[in-house]
């Protein structure tokens, strides 16, 4: 098995962090991304074969900021810093100076060409570029041996390189789509500087992956926390391969699944895959503990912790169970755990924030460093029906987060039905796979309406329909208004309790897609 090259980048608190890691991988080697305080000897054992320093909010000349370690610039590894990047380098090298720009830039700026490098090679010199730029600081002089190789209308020194050291940097964001060329400047950087091969791929990960759980399980058995949406399904399968029966699935009605989920999954599960499958019906013990309970943050930890009991419970009836899997992917890790300070924690997920400190069982997750579209690159390699495949994210806690407020079974009545109208007009308009994720969110509050001329006090239902590449980022999808007035017709006739329907067009960020 080849084992893939790889890029470390490591996160200065950029927002733009997560997307780097996607370019790259786009280009068929894969990134990882570690913390800026992770240790030298962690990077030299990474493996990696090229390091990428990301931007960051901070200030270098300001006490308590992220910190270089200088030696890291000695490793001999090709080395881009973007943005704060940049300006670490610059402030850990002789030479360099770096001090508080009059004004902060943000957004398009003109970029000039001045001498030639391997990093602009196939772009034209002759003209200027549009490129992305995020910073309050800026490099006014670079370090010994390095040569300024392009400047704006407002930055002199706005990227430099030392080609003897492999070590290149700039100040504006060539991992964002405002950034011309952008895709260019990070092939350069791969392919022509560091050198990579392009052998990272979905193929060469289901193999590897698989192969490294064979020999992280050993002859131990695997209980799959099983949803029957496609990361779990792809855990399980991939499982499934690795380890044959030794993978006993576990699906959990929790009392939060939407109508007839339960039955319907493990209906499908049981008839196109020969996986070990228990159906453990735990409403009750659920909707017991969430009773009362409006805090969201609360609300998923104790769907986490509940859900691990289940499960732990279920395990110690099977011989020779001593892991967990998941279907955790990329974008629950980061939004879950802080790297730094200047990565803000967003949300607790039930897989990961809300995992209990003390567990019987480890864990496998072998989509932990995978985004949502790569998952069903797998899922395709895998060979699983477009109906797992193309099915909606749905959150591990369900209609609990999509419910604000106390749950009770009169408000997930209403909500089931609410959502069911949704997912029925999404697939019988085609929208639903032209869209990332199409829901239903109840809110904590009443409206007046007219209904056969009396007067109504009821319930308000949030039509949440968002478009995204990862979950990463996000924005609400344009539905034709016919769609979204048959379905808020629909709605406000077939579901008692509801006299109103809103449509929520909000981004993310500032927003969150789920609205707990």
């Amino acid at each position: 098995m080849i084992t893939p090259d790889k890029v470390i980048i490591l996160d200065f608190g950029s927002q733009y962090t997560q997307l780097i890691a996607r370019r790259i991988r786009e280009t068929g080697v894969y990134s990882e991304i570690l913390p800026c305080t992770a240790s030298l000897e962690e990077i030299k054992q990474s493996g990696a074969k090229a390091i990428i320093l990301s931007g960051g909010p901070s200030s270098v000349t300001e006490s308590g900021s992220p910190r270089l370690d200088p030696e890291l610039l000695e490793l001999g590894l090709p080395l881009l810093g973007i943005c704060y990047g940049m300006q670490l380098i610059a402030h850990n090298l002789s030479g360099g100076r770096v001090s508080a720009a009059r004004d902060r830039e943000y957004g398009r700026a003109e970029f000039e060409i001045l001498e030639k490098s391997l990093l602009f090679d196939g772009i034209d010199p002759s003209r200027t570029h549009t490129v992305w730029m995020s910073h309050g600081d800026k490099v006014m002089l670079p370090p010994e041996g390095f040569t300024v190789i392009g400047r704006t209308k407002n930055v002199d020194v706005a990227a430099i390189a030392d080609s003897s050291r492999n070590i290149y940097a700039l100040q504006f964001h060539p991992e964002v789509a405002h950034t011309e060329d952008g895709g260019v400047i990070l092939h350069n950087f791969l392919f022509k500087i560091a050198n990579l091969n392009a052998n990272w791929n979905m193929s060469s990960f289901v193999g590897s992956e698989i192969e490294a759980m064979k020999k992280k399980i050993g002859d131990s058995h695997v209980v799959c926390a099983l949803s029957g949406g496609v990361d779990s399904t792809v855990v399980a399968v991939m499982l499934h391969k690795a380890i044959g029966k030794r993978c006993h699935c576990i699906f959990v009605d929790n009392g939060l699944l939407r109508a007839n989920e339960g039955e319907e999954v493990v209906e499908y599960l049981r008839e196109h895959f020969d996986l070990n499958l228990r159906f453990v019906k735990a409403r009750d013990l659920f909707l017991g503990r969430l009773d009362g309970v409006e805090d969201p943050e609360e609300k998923r930890k104790i769907i986490g912790h509940t859900f691990i009991e289940v499960f732990e419970k279920e395990a110690s009836a099977i011989e020779g169970v001593d892991y967990l899997a998941q279907g955790t992917l990329y974008p629950d890790v980061i939004e879950s755990i802080s790297f730094r300070g200047p990565s803000a924690i967003i949300k607790s997920h039930h897989n990961v924030g809300g995992l209990p400190d003390v567990m019987k069982l480890q864990l496998v997750e072998p989509l932990r460093e995978l985004f949502k579209d790569e998952v069903r690159k797998v899922a395709l390699e895998l060979g699983l029906p477009d109906f797992v495949i193309w099915r909606h994210p749905f959150p591990g806690p369900g209609l609990a987060i999509r419910i604000i407020g106390e749950i009770t079974e009169e408000r997930l009545e209403i909500l089931r039905r609410a959502d069911k109208i949704v997912q029925s007009e999404l697939h019988a308009t085609d929208w639903y796979r032209k869209v990332w994720q199409g829901f239903a969110v109840l809110l904590p509050l009443k409206t007046v309406g007219v209904m056969g001329d009396d007067r109504t006090y009821e319930h308000v239902i949030a039509l949440r329909i968002v478009d995204s590449l990862d979950a990463m980022t996000a924005d609400w999808s344009r539905v034709p208004s016919e769609i979204l007035a048959n379905i808020s017709n629909r709605i406000i006739n077939e579901v008692k309790g509801v006299n109103r329907v809103v449509y929520d067009i909000s981004s993310k960020p500032p927003s969150t897609i789920e609205w707990e």
